[in-house]
C-alpha cells in the first residue's frame, strides 16, 4: 500500500495509509466548511487530480463489484488492486499557457470554466495539508464573499472583476483583477501603486464605461459591486495639479447655488507633447499656459486635452452620467422576479412610453375607473419608470411596483415564477384602464355587417372603441383585426373587427427530436455504425429502441442494449424501457450493443480500454494508464467452464472489425472459416475451448475447431474482489463467475505497438445525442419563419368544439370556421410566441427556433385594408427571452438603445452589450416591433430609385 509521510510531535516521520489521508481530510473540511464565513480564502484545484486522489483514498472501502467506475484506475501488474499515488497536484489545464504581459494580473484563469465539471473547491485548510504532501501548483486563491438581495448568502468569486485601467494625460494603460467587494479606495490606492502616482498628486478614478465619463468614483467606502462596476470595463485614471488653488493647464468655472460662477480647480489637461515640466507620475504641464490662463473660459481654448477626443463629451464639466440619457439601469431580482422585469425594461425602453412617462401624465390618469387601479398602478409604473431613466445607474429594486402589481393581481403575488407574456398583458390592459382618457364610457351596440363595405364597418367598429377606449396604450400599442365565421349548416358569414393588443402567434409544435447513436456488435460481423433518428420528445426508451432497430436493420434474433457512456465508460444500462427521453441530454453519449436476444443465464462482459498517457510534476515526467473510447460489450454463457484462453478468443472477436489489413502477418491471418463462425447463430453466445499446439504460441480455436488467431493480448480481468487476473498467462485457468453476476470488467491495455494493428478511431469518435454547430446553435434542426407563424395564426380553421359560435340564423351552437385579417395595425406591435402547450396533466415548452427579421418586417401584403397603400415596415427594438424548461426558467431581455444603435443584454441587475447577431436565439418570447415612419420610407425609396420593387425578401 502506498503511504505518504507526515512529521510527528518528535520530528520523526510517520507513515499514514490512503485511508488515514482520507479520514484526515474530511474531518479538516468538515471542520472548515462548519466555520466558514466572509472573506476566507479557497483554492481551485482542477477537477481531474482530485477524482485521482478520491479514488486513491477510497481504494480500501466496498464497493459494488458491477460499478465500473469505482474500478475505472489501471491495475499494476502484479495482479493486485492497488491504484497509483497521484503524482504532484496539477493545475496547468486550469491556467492559460501564456503567462500575462501585464504583473498586475497574475495567474489568469481560462474563463469558461465550471466547477464539478473542470475544477473543485477547497478550504485553505484542506488545500495546505494536500499540498504538503503532495505539492504542485500552481496555488488558484479566491476569496469567499457575501451575496444575494440581503447579502447574507456566501458565494466564491471565482472570476474577479478585470478591469482596464487608462491613466491621462499620460495615456499609459494596465489591466487588473480585483474582488467587486473591494472598495473604490483600495482601487484608487491600487491605480496610484501601479502608475507609480504620489498622495501629493490630486488623482480621481471615473467609471468610464463604454468610453464615456459616467461617474466619479469618490465615495472611497463604497464597494465596486455597490457601484455597480462591470467585467471588462474600463476605469479612467485622471492626475489632476493643484498649486495653490491654481489649475495647472488650465481653468474652468462651478456654478454655485445662487447662480454666480467662481473659479474650481477641475481636470483641464495639456497634451504632454506642449510641455516644459515633467511631474512625477508623468503629468506634464507649460508654466506658460498656466501664467496665461484666468477666469475668462475663452482664453482657454486652446488647451486641449487627448482625454476629450476619447470620450466624445462636451468638455470635462457637463459629464453625461451613465443611465441618464441612455437607459442602462438595471432592475434587482426580488426572488424570481426576472419575469416581471424583463417585461418591464421592454416596456420602458418603448419611446413613446418613456417620453409620455417622463412627462406630466397626471392629469390623464382615471382615479374612478372602476375597471383599473385607481390610478395607483400608472403612479407605480410611472415612478419606476423615471428611475430606470434617472442619472445614475445603480439598479432599482422594484419593491413598490411589485407591491402594486400583488394588490392588484393577486396572481403575480409572492416570489414564484410566472409567464412574463400574462404580466404583459395585465401591465398593458391595467395602464390603459388607469389612463383611460374615456370618464364615462357610453353604451354602444354593434350592428352587423350586413354585406356592407369593410371598410366602412372597420370604422365603425373602431370608432365605437375609441368612444370607450382612449389611451397613450391605445394610441401605441392597439391594432386592429378582422374576424370572419361562417356557419357550417346554413352558411351564416359574420364579421367583426376587434381591437387587439398583441399578437399570440402558433408555433409549429416540435413534437419530435433526433438522437445520435453508436451501433456496436458483439460478434464480429461488421464496424460500429453510427444512426440518428427521430423519436417522440416525450417518448421513452422503448421507443429510442424501436427506432434503432428499424435504422440498423436489427434481426429478429438480436436486440439492443443501450448505454450511457460517461468518461469512457459504461455508467449504466438503459435497461427500463419505460424510462423517458426526456432524461437523455442532447451532450449525452449513447451507445448501443447488438445481443443475442432472449438467451438465459448469460452476463456482459465489458471491455475497457485504456492507453498511456503523460503525466509531468515536480520536473519529473511519467505515464498513467487511462480509460480511453468506447467500452465494448458481449454476452457470455455463465452456465459453462470459461477460461482465460476463452475471453482471449472473445475480445479478438469483438475487434476483428478493426484489424488493419496485413496488420498481424500473414503467418498470423485469421483463418477464413471465422467470419463463418462468426456469423453462425449458434455461435453468438460465446462458449470456447482452448488446445494447444506445437508451437510456442497458443493458437486459439472456436467451437467448431477452426484456427483464428495467434496475437496474445494484454487483458486483464477485474474479479469479485476487484483483485485484477492476468488474462495473457495460463490460458487453461478458469475464471469463477457468481451466479448472481451481471457484468464482468475486462481491461485492454494499447500499446503503441497495439495501436498500430487495429484502427482505433471506430472507438474513440463517439458523437453526443444532439450536436449543436456554430450554424444550428441558432438554426437548430427546424428552423421556423416568423412569416410562417403569421400565415399558421391568419389561416382560417374550424373553432375547437369547446368554444363554438351561436349561430343568429341557426339559434344553434355550431362548430364554425374562423378567418382572421390584419386589418389596422399599431405604432408598436408585440408578438407573442407561444411556446407553452397546456395539457389537463403536463405542461410543455416548445425550443423551436423562430427565425425572426430584425429589419424590415414587412407586413404589407398581411393586411386585408387595400385601400392602406402605405408600406407596412417594422424594425425589431425589444424582446424576452425565456431560457429552461417550465416553472424553473429565466428571463432576460434584448433591447436596442435607438440613440447609441447598440443592442444590449438585460439581464435583472447586470447589463451588457451584445452584437445584433447574436438577439436570434430559440429562448426568443416577446417580440417588440416599431413602424417606420414614413419619412424614413420615403428617403429610402428615393435612395433606391424606385419603391415598388424594393420590397424586402422574407427572413
Amino acid at each position: 500500500m502506498t503511504e505518504v509521510s507526515m512529521c510527528n510531535s518528535n520530528g520523526g516521520v510517520t507513515e499514514i495509509t490512503p485511508e488515514e489521508e482520507r479520514v484526515l481530510i474530511r474531518d479538516i473540511a468538515i471542520a472548515a466548511e462548519a466555520n466558514t464565513k466572509e472573506g476566507d480564502s479557497v483554492y481551485l484545484v482542477t477537477q481531474r487530480w482530485w477524482q485521482n486522489w478520491i479514488d486513491f483514498v477510497n481504494q480500501d472501502q466496498p464497493n459494488n463489484t458491477n460499478d465500473v467506475s469505482s474500478v475505472s484506475e489501471h491495475c499494476d501488474s502484479a495482479g493486485s488492486s492497488i491504484l497509483n499515488r497521484p503524482a504532484g497536484i496539477d493545475n496547468s489545464d486550469l491556467v492559460y499557457d501564456a503567462t500575462s504581459d501585464d504583473s498586475n494580473m497574475g495567474i489568469e484563469i481560462h474563463d469558461t470554466l465550471l466547477e464539478g465539471r473542470d475544477y473543485v473547491l477547497l478550504p485553505q485548510e484542506v488545500w495546505k495539508k494536500l499540498y504538503t504532501w503532495y505539492g504542485g501548483g500552481p496555488a488558484l486563491t479566491r476569496r469567499i464573499i457575501s451575496s444575494g438581495l440581503s447579502q447574507t448568502e456566501l458565494a466564491v468569486e471565482v472570476y474577479p472583476l478585470r478591469l482596464q485601467l487608462l491613466v491621462m494625460p499620460k495615456g499609459d494603460r494596465s489591466t487588473i483583477r480585483i474582488s467587486k467587494k473591494e472598495t473604490i479606495g483600495e482601487l484608487h490606492r491600487r491605480a496610484c501603486e501601479i502608475f507609480d502616482l504620489n498622495l501629493e498628486q490630486q488623482v480621481s478614478i471615473w467609471d468610464y464605461y463604454g468610453r464615456r465619463k459616467h461617474a466619479l468614483m469618490n465615495d472611497m467606502d463604497k464597494t465596486l459591486d455597490d457601484a455597480n462596476i462591470q467585467m471588462d470595463q474600463d476605469i479612467l485614471v485622471e492626475v489632476i495639479i493643484n498649486v495653490h488653488g491654481t489649475v495647472l493647464g488650465g481653468c474652468t468655472s462651478s456654478v454655485r447655488n445662487n447662480g454666480s460662477a467662481e473659479t474650481a480647480a477641475t481636470s483641464v489637461l495639456v497634451e504632454p507633447s506642449k510641455s516644459s515640466l515633467s511631474i512625477a507620475g508623468g503629468l506634464s504641464a507649460s508654466r506658460g499656459a498656466s501664467r496665461s490662463c484666468n477666469t475668462d473660459l475663452s482664453q482657454c481654448q486652446n488647451l486641449t486635452s487627448p482625454l476629450r477626443e476619447l470620450d466624445n463629451t462636451n468638455g470635462i464639466i457637463g459629464v453625461s452620467t451613465r443611465g441618464s440619457y441612455s437607459g442602462l439601469t438595471g432592475l434587482l431580482n426580488l426572488g424570481n422576479t426576472c419575469f416581471m422585469n424583463s417585461a418591464i425594461q421592454c416596456l420602458v425602453h418603448t419611446p413613446e412610453f418613456a417620453r409620455y412617462f417622463r412627462q406630466d401624465y397626471h392629469q390623464e390618469i382615471n382615479w374612478q375607473n372602476p375597471l383599473g387601479m385607481v390610478g395607483e398602478l400608472a403612479l407605480a409604473f410611472g415612478e419606476l419608470l423615471r428611475k430606470l431613466w434617472a442619472p445614475g445607474r445603480t439598479p432599482v429594486a422594484p419593491r413598490p411596483f411589485k407591491a402594486k402589481l400583488a394588490r392588484f393581481a393577486p396572481q403575480f403575488s409572492g416570489y414564484n415564477q410566472h409567464d412574463s407574456q400574462e404580466l404583459l398583458a395585465f401591465l398593458l390592459d391595467g395602464l390603459h384602464e388607469d389612463l383611460n382618457r374615456v370618464k364615462h364610457k357610453p353604451y354602444i351596440k354593434s350592428r352587423d355587417a350586413d354585406g356592407r363595405p369593410d371598410e366602412e364597418v372597420a370604422d365603425e367598429y373602431w370608432a365605437n372603441h375609441m368612444a370607450r377606449n382612449d389611451s397613450i396604450i391605445v394610441d401605441v400599442c392597439q391594432g386592429q383585426y378582422k374576424s370572419t365565421l361562417v356557419c357550417p349548416e346554413c352558411n351564416k358569414v359574420s364579421v367583426t373587427f376587434d381591437p387587439f393588443m398583441y399578437l399570440s402567434l402558433p408555433l409549429q409544435s416540435t413534437t419530435t427530436r433526433t438522437m445520435t447513436i453508436t451501433v456496436f456488435t458483439c460478434d464480429g460481423s461488421a464496424l460500429p455504425s453510427t444512426c440518428t433518428v427521430t423519436v417522440p420528445k416525450q417518448g421513452r426508451c422503448r421507443d429510442l429502441i424501436q427506432a434503432l432497430s428499424n435504422a440498423c436493420s436489427l434481426k429478429p434474433t438480436e436486440e439492443l442494449k443501450l448505454a450511457e457512456i460517461q468518461s469512457h465508460l459504461i455508467q449504466r444500462f438503459l435497461e427500463d424501457p419505460l424510462i423517458l427521453l426526456s432524461t437523455i441530454k442532447d451532450d449525452d453519449y449513447l451507445a448501443a450493443y447488438k445481443v443475442p436476444k432472449l438467451v438465459k443465464n448469460i452476463i456482459l462482459l465489458q471491455l475497457i480500454h485504456h492507453r498511456q498517457e503523460q503525466q509531468n510534476g515536480e520536473g519529473q515526467s511519467s505515464s498513467q494508464w487511462k480509460p480511453y473510447g468506447t467500452p465494448l460489450v458481449s454476452p457470455v454463457a455463465n452456465d459453462d467452464v470459461i477460461t482465460r484462453g476463452d475471453i482471449q478468443m472473445i475480445v479478438h472477436k469483438m475487434l476483428s472489425p478493426l484489424l488493419n489489413k496485413g496488420s498481424l502477418g500473414q503467418s498470423d491471418n485469421p483463418d477464413p472459416t471465422v467470419s463463418a463462425a462468426a456469423s453462425d447463430p449458434r455461435h453468438d453466445v460465446c462458449s470456447r475451448e482452448a488446445c494447444s499446439d506445437a508451437t510456442s504460441d497458443s493458437i486459439y480455436k472456436d467451437v467448431t475447431g477452426s484456427k483464428a488467431v495467434r496475437l496474445k493480448l494484454p487483458l486483464q480481468l477485474v474479479d469479485e474482489s476487484n483483485a485484477c487476473i492476468d488474462l495473457s498467462i495460463g490460458d487453461d485457468k478458469t475464471i469463477k463467475l457468481s451466479l448472481s453476476s451481471t457484468s464482468i470488467v475486462v481491461y485492454l491495455d494499447w500499446s503503441e505497438k497495439l495501436l498500430e494493428k487495429y484502427d482505433t478511431n471506430y472507438l474513440e469518435n463517439l458523437p453526443e445525442v444532439f450536436k449543436y454547430g456554430s450554424v444550428t446553435k441558432k438554426a437548430r434542426t427546424e428552423p421556423l419563419s416568423l412569416y410562417t407563424c403569421l400565415e399558421a395564426f391568419l389561416r382560417e380553421e374550424p373553432l375547437v368544439p369547446e368554444d363554438m359560435w351561436y349561430c343568429p340564423q341557426c339559434k344553434e351552437r355550431r362548430q364554425a370556421s374562423k378567418k382572421l385579417d390584419l386589418w389596422r395595425l399599431p405604432e408598436v406591435l408585440v408578438i407573442h410566441l407561444k411556446r407553452f402547450s397546456y395539457s389537463r396533466s403536463m405542461k410543455h415548452k416548445l425550443e423551436t427556433f423562430v427565425n425572426f427579421p430584425i429589419h424590415d418586417f414587412d407586413l404589407t401584403n398581411y393586411v386585408a385594408n387595400k385601400n392602406n397603400s402605405q408600406r407596412q415596415l417594422y424594425e425589431l427594438y425589444a424582446l424576452t427571452n425565456h431560457y429552461g424548461g417550465m416553472g424553473s426558467g429565466h428571463y432576460t431581455a434584448h433591447i436596442k438603445l435607438l440613440d447609441e444603435n447598440r443592442w444590449y443584454n438585460f439581464d435583472d441587475s447586470h447589463i451588457s452589450p451584445i452584437n445584433e447577431e447574436d438577439v436570434k436565439s430559440g429562448a426568443a418570447y416577446v417580440l417588440f416591433y416599431r413602424k417606420v415612419k414614413t419619412d424614413a420610407l420615403i428617403r429610402n425609396a428615393t435612395q433606391l430609385g424606385s419603391g415598388h420593387n424594393s420590397i424586402p425578401s422574407r427572413q
